[in-house]
Formats: structure tokens, sequence, C-alpha cells
């Protein structure tokens, strides 16, 4: 391993997360209340950290392997992590434990949305600001962001941009240079939180709600200025903005570089898995609606459609906004909302689950087997958009699959063991690693009455589930470690 780019880079990233603390602490300055000396200590902290790791090896000069980009994305989240919990460990009132601290913060980068605070109308602006801010920086990636905006994370910036993105196809470039990817990406990101804080200001909401939902719901994290979230405002029209935008965030973002850049839809059009994305949000919406409607949930078929096609996108997108307590939703009802959270967005999104375009690889190479049995000598190949799938990247698609699956039995296991009943142990692990937040049974509103060991294994599934398993788990290999 090249220990000191390595080292040089984090030290790089400790020193963007103690910019991080500058916007939340002028937050905390224009409503006075008492964060504002708890970010400027965070924000110390942090640097004199990024300084002591920089300053040492900052001409270091060497090419990171691919390896060395898993390991730097892998230690660089975990660092962060705990940087971000910092802040929430300083506070005085009210108090957060150490795991609690560290639970919200991975929740926030992961952009999973699960919290384990309760009583979050009464937390300081600049908190609940600063809770917000950490899901929009982590919806895109700070690794993203540090190849785009630091012209020396030029070394492996390729390794560290593959090792990050979430999503099957990571080696297709929107550009030539890996930096100007990254910028195209960040301005497309930054467009649409604009876009959505806008709406969101003229549906009603006030300036700081109207930001900070525009940062969760374009990050497709969840996280609220209030306990009971959306529902809070009780406005279609705030729901429908954000339907909207979840919906778009939910969709490849170089389909919208390439749509912006040539002013057209065709990008749009010519997709296969924006189809299927599109689609399955459509029928899961209207099943969830008559669902609600013939159930008798709600008396009329406009408020279980409000609140059906509202619940369906937030769990498909993954996003985990609530405008109705879903989990406790009569029948198969919670059932199908975590299934669909499971398939997720599109690929290169800032949704998680296992995205649409695996699931439709998974069907189609099932498709293909099932015809290969009954004309065993056919050369069949799997197609996507007109393309033959190539066997390297069927193998992966598999691999992340079985993967998927074995951590998810894992963990849910392991929750099981420290306590939890199995409904939610189960369904937490699946909201967790899926990136959604909210679950079932005695997660549905919160997490902060499940065991701290039971928070540390959901928070281990947050980081899996965000970093697409394969970056984590390459890490606990023996050949990993081999030069």
């Amino acid at each position: 391993m090249r220990r000191a780019p390595i080292q040089s880079i984090i030290g790089i990233l400790l020193l963007l997360s103690s910019c991080m603390m500058l916007l939340p602490a002028l937050v905390g300055f224009m409503y006075q209340d008492h964060t504002v000396l708890v970010f400027i200590q965070s924000a110390t902290l942090l640097a004199v950290l990024g300084f002591a790791l920089y300053l040492p090896v900052r001409r270091a000069q060497y090419d990171l392997r691919l390896r060395d980009g898993f390991l730097v994305v892998a230690v660089s989240w975990l660092t962060l992590c705990l940087g971000g919990a910092v802040p929430f460990l300083l506070l005085e009132a009210p108090y957060i434990s150490v795991i609690d601290a560290i639970f919200e913060s991975v929740s926030g980068l992961t952009t999973t949305g699960a919290t384990a605070l309760v009583q979050i109308d009464a937390l300081p602006r600049g908190i609940l600001f600063y809770r917000q801010q950490l899901q929009w920086f982590g919806g895109m990636g700070i690794i993203v962001l540090a190849v785009a905006v630091l012209p020396m994370l030029r070394i492996g910036g390729m390794q560290l941009f593959r090792a990050e993105t979430p999503g099957p196809m990571k080696d297709s470039k929107l550009t030539p240079r890996i930096t100007e990817t990254a910028k195209a990406l960040w301005l497309i990101y930054l467009g649409l939180t604009i876009a959505c804080a806008l709406a969101y200001w003229l549906a009603g909401m006030s300036g700081f709600d109207a930001i900070s939902h525009s940062f969760s719901t374009v990050a497709i994290g969840g996280f609220s200025t209030h306990d009971s979230s959306l529902a809070w405002f009780n406005s279609p029209l705030i729901e429908s903005i954000a339907m909207v935008f979840m919906v778009l965030s939910g969709i490849n973002f170089a389909l919208h570089f390439l749509a912006w850049r040539n002013a057209t839809t065709l990008p749009y059009r010519q997709d296969a898995e924006i189809k299927v994305y599109l689609s399955v949000l459509l029928v899961a919406g209207v099943v969830v609606s008559l669902g609600l409607y013939f159930s008798n949930t709600y008396l009329s078929v406009g408020e279980s459609v409000r609140y059906g096609m509202f619940q369906a996108i937030s769990f498909m997108t993954t996003t985990g906004y609530t405008t109705a307590p879903a989990y406790s939703w009569p029948g198969t009802l919670p059932i199908i909302l975590m299934m669909i959270a499971t398939i997720g967005g599109c690929a290169g999104s800032t949704a998680g689950g296992m995205k649409v375009m695996r699931v439709m690889m998974l069907f189609r190479q099932s498709i293909r087997e099932i015809n290969h049995l009954i004309h065993p000598s056919a050369l069949i190949p799997t197609k996507m958009g007109g393309k033959t799938i190539s066997g390297k990247v069927m193998y992966a698609v598999w691999g992340f699959f079985f993967l998927y699956v074995a951590s998810f039995m894992v963990l849910s296991i392991l929750v099981t063991i420290t306590g939890v009943d199995p409904i939610t142990a189960f369904s937490a692990v699946g909201a967790s690693i899926a990136n959604l937040g909210p679950a079932l049974g005695e997660v549905g509103n919160h997490y902060a009455h499940i065991n701290d060991v039971a928070k540390m294994i959901l928070a281990f599934a947050m980081l899996l589930g965000r970093l697409e398993i394969f970056t984590l788990l390459v890490l606990l290999t023996p050949a990993f470690w081999r030069d």
C-alpha cells in the first residue's frame, strides 16, 4: 500500500470536513442558538488533525492503484463519519451519547435517514441544519467532491471515483477528464438542489425549512427538521414537489447531464433503466393506493392516492420521508414498500438499494438461463438497451447480489442476537443496507430505543450499502493485503 498519498488524501478530506462546520456555525449565529461554539471547536479539532496528517506527506506524488482506491474510500468514509459525530458529542443540551452521535453521523453521510434522536423539533437550528448538510454532502459522495474541486487528487482520481461512485457502470465518463466528470455531476446536483429549495419556498415552507429539505430530498436522505417529517406541513403541494424531486434524484445523473448539455429529452427516452424505474414506481404506487382504499385505511380515493403514491416513491427511491405511519398499515403493504426499497433507484443516482439496472440484468440473465434449458445449443446473449452485456459484468452483478443477500442475513441474525425482535431486526437491517431509514416494528419512527450494539451493526450496514458491498468487504479478504 502507498501510505504517503493515502495519508495525504485523508488529511485533505478532514480539512474539507472542518470547512463543513462553518455554514452550520453561521446558521447558529443567525438564529442565536448555542451551537456556534460547538461548530467552531469541531472545525478547529478536525483542521488540526487534517494538517497533522497532510503536512508530513504533502509532497507525495505517487499514482494510486485500484486497490489503494478502495482503501482510501473505506478509511475516508470511516474517518469522516467519526469526524461528523464531533458536533453531536460537543453539544451539551440535549445530551447525545457517543454511540448515538456516531449512528447519526453515519446515517447522515450515507443518506440513510435513520435517526437515533427524538424531539427533533426542539433541537437548535444549527444542529438541524448540520444534519441536513451531512446528507447533502454524502449524497453525491465526498470523495467525488474532492476529486472535483482539488486538483491535487488527480493522482489516482479514477481509482477513487470508481471505488466510491454507486452503481454497476463505473467506467463510463461524461467528459474526457475525471475531474471534469465529477464537476459536471456536482453542478447538476447543485442545480437540482437550488430548484428544489425554490419550489419548497414558493409552496409555503420557510427559507430555513426549504433549504434544509432540499438538501435531504435531492440527496435522497430523508432527514427532516421535524419529528413528523413532511407530514408536519400537511400540504399536498409540498408533497407533490417532494415526489417530483425524489423521482428526478433517483435517475442516473449522467442522463441529467446529457439531457442538459444537449438540450434534449432523448437520453431519457432511450434509456431502458429509466423506463423500468418509472414503471415499477407507477405500479407500486397504484397497488399501495388500492390497498389503502380497499382496506379502509383512508375513506376516499384521493387520500389513498395521496399517501400511497408518496410512500411508494419515498421508499423505492430510498428517501425515507414519511407523511403517514406506513409501518402500521394493514396487510402486506409495509412488506411491498420494503421490497421496492431493496430495488432502489437507478445506477448513478443518489438512491440506495441494489439499483434498477442490476435487477434488470439479473432478470434477463434468469430468462436467458430458462431459454438455454430449452435450447441447450443456442447462443443466447443477455442484452440491455440493445447492447450485449459482457460476462464480466454479469459475474460482478451476480456476485453483488449474493453478497447483498448474505450480508443481509448475517447482519439480521447478529442484530437479533443483541435482543432485538426478529421483525424489527430484519426490517432495520434491510432499511440500513438499502440506505432507506424507516423500517418496521420498533424502528418505524426512530432508532432511539434499540440497544447500542445493534446500532453499531446497523451503522456498519449503512456503510456497506453506501459503498456498494464490494468496496468494504474487499478489505476483509487476505488477498487484498498481499503485495
